[in-house]
């Protein structure tokens, strides 16, 4: 949710863009409609049940969401609309009961008054008192039919498909083998050893998989034997295929095993495809692998600890020449989507299952492993996964990068100093040896955080000495440094294609103007601007207008596309 004054903070960018840009997963804004009480109040309502479905936000009313320019978006709400009212309608015909938060928030344009309405998280699934409902996705309210209303049953923990009970706990229906694998893997990841040194039945009985002499579905997923996994897991299996195309393939493995079994197996099956590539610091000689091995099990983790097993279909691998995909049955939950699972809050799918492998120092209930599986690839100079929601399923791409063995260089020497690089700094730095600059917008949108937050991270990077900025207020760009481009880069022309400094731009258009004039010659467009400075559109603009006010000389001419800048010589 949001808090006045950064709504206010906000409302300052509507000069331009429009509000519909600025909205949220927890952020909308609406039009007050002043013609229909009647619909307006409808309107609350519905939004009401969209942001608790989703939980929860903040809903600025009074604003027109497709409108640039701050006085045309900025209508208001008609003074005389009662607080109270709203809030009483709001709980009157909602089911379960949505109390809402409203605050005015007072501005100069329109009538003078926007109204907040802040929904706090609740329990799901919300209605109107007639039965309908909505949720948010990304920015827009969608009907909440029954796939989401199911869906919304497994993020708040009352569907649990893996704590179901589904058998006698009887010791033939464990494989040794699965048994055995678990208490390795968990012995690696050096998970407590008086719960490893338990029997097979106390094991499972310590990490609340046996209940009243009953297996859950969660115990047979970590050491079931096949057929048990048959009889009461039809979902779960899986698949590998090394492709020769997309359409054909050369190994396949198709098994039904227990989690730890099946995940100690396909890394088997890869090995053979992810070389060794060996870096000499010194006297020392280091081995990185094409895809760095906490990377494969987090992912492998991920796939199968989150997958929907009650959907028919294998968690699947699939090896490329140039990639490796792995994906699972079972959309996102709990609001997670690619464009914030970094750091988002975790949602578990399956609670029971992935409660016990947190136990078993398996998987992070903290949000930790994708961090890891990232930072595995940054720090070798390798991009991080492409992970996608497609339909309801998720997919994972592992791109095949030869490792860059100055960055990784790099990237220890700067450990050795204290100075361990996150994954925010290592996707800034990653960014900027592909590409000349980044402004805080898009270093925002790359680290999946605020604006805010990730002008630390480029303070801190700048204090350090791996970048330094350019430009002034909103057209502040970061550039990697020149000596730390040279000493890390594999290949470009950094110093080339960089833009040239805000202050530096104006003097160099101003020169270039100067002398067209001199010689009779047009002056600059937008574009040919754009050209010479390397800033965008409207970046170009703001220059202009800075140049404008302080050389009164310079005259505008046309509008919009055909805007032309000349120098006042011309006519003198």
């Amino acid at each position: 949710m949001k808090a006045p004054q950064e709504i206010s903070k906000l409302l300052e960018e509507l000069d331009d863009r429009i509000a519909d840009e600025l909205e949220e997963q927890d952020l909308d804004f609406k039009q007050w409609d002043s013609k229909s009480m009647d619909k307006a109040v409808k309107l609350v309502v519905n939004m009401a049940v969209c942001m608790a479905n989703s939980g929860g936000g903040t809903v600025v009313f009074g604003v027109a969401d497709k409108i640039i320019g701050r006085k045309k978006a900025i209508l208001g709400v008609p003074p005389e609309i009662d607080i109270n009212l709203l809030k009483k309608a709001v709980y009157d015909q909602t089911d379960p009961k949505i109390m809402p938060v409203f605050e005015t928030l007072h501005v100069p344009e329109g009538t003078g008054r926007l109204l907040l309405m802040q929904i706090y998280p609740g329990l799901p699934p919300y209605t109107d008192t007639a039965g309908k409902g909505s949720i948010r996705i990304g920015k827009d309210c969608q009907p909440l039919t029954g796939t989401l209303r199911r869906k919304i049953a497994v993020e708040t923990g009352e569907t649990d498909f893996t704590a179901e009970l589904v058998a006698t706990a009887d010791l033939a229906l464990l494989s040794p083998v699965g048994l055995e694998t678990l208490r390795g893997l968990a012995r690696a990841e050096r998970a407590a050893d008086d719960l490893l040194k338990l029997g097979d039945l106390d094991l499972l009985h310590a990490l609340g998989l046996v209940k009243g002499k009953r297996f859950t579905r969660a115990a047979l997923l970590l050491a079931g034997t096949e057929q048990a996994l048959r009889d009461h897991v039809p979902g779960h299996n899986w698949t590998f295929l090394q492709m020769k195309s997309d359409t054909e393939y050369g190994i396949r493995e198709d098994r039904i095993s227990p989690i730890p079994v099946s995940v100690r197996r396909i890394e088997e099956l890869l090995l053979p495809f992810n070389p060794i590539t060996t870096l000499e610091q010194g006297m020392f000689h280091f081995e990185y692998r094409t895809w760095p091995g906490v990377a494969l099990r987090e992912a492998l983790m991920n796939a199968f600890c989150h997958a929907d097993f009650r959907i028919a279909g294998p968690v699947m691998t699939k090896l490329y020449d140039n990639r490796l995909e792995i994906s699972n049955n079972g959309g996102f939950i709990g609001g997670v989507s690619p464009a914030n699972i970094l750091h988002h809050q975790p949602a578990a799918r399956n609670p029971l299952l992935v409660d016990a492998l947190t136990r078993l120092r398996l998987v992070n209930r903290s949000n930790l492993g994708i961090g890891r599986m990232f930072s595995a690839l940054l720090m070798e100079g390798k991009e991080p996964p492409i992970i996608q929601e497609i339909g309801d399923s998720v997919t994972l791409t592992f791109f095949k990068r030869e490792l860059a063995g100055a960055f990784r260089l790099f990237v220890a020497e700067e450990s050795s100093k204290g100075r361990d690089l996150r994954v925010d700094s290592l996707l800034i730095l990653q960014h900027l040896l592909k590409h000349p600059e980044i402004e805080t917008a898009a270093a925002a949108a790359l680290c999946q955080r605020k604006d805010a937050q990730v002008r630390e991270t480029l303070a801190e990077m700048e204090k350090n000495g791996y970048i330094e900025h350019g430009g002034t207020g909103r057209g502040t760009y970061w550039a990697i440094r020149p000596e730390l481009h040279r000493r890390i880069a594999e290949k470009g022309h950094h110093e080339r294609d960089r833009r040239i400094g805000w202050e530096a731009a104006k003097t160099r258009v101003l020169s270039i103007l100067i002398d067209r004039a001199k010689r009779g010659e047009p002056g600059l467009n937008n574009t040919e601007i754009r050209q010479v400075t390397h800033y965008d559109r409207n970046q170009a603009r703001r220059l202009m207008l800075e140049l404008i006010s302080e050389n009164p000389q310079i005259i505008q001419t046309g509008d919009k596309r055909w805007t032309r800048y000349e120098y006042g010589m011309r006519n003198g």
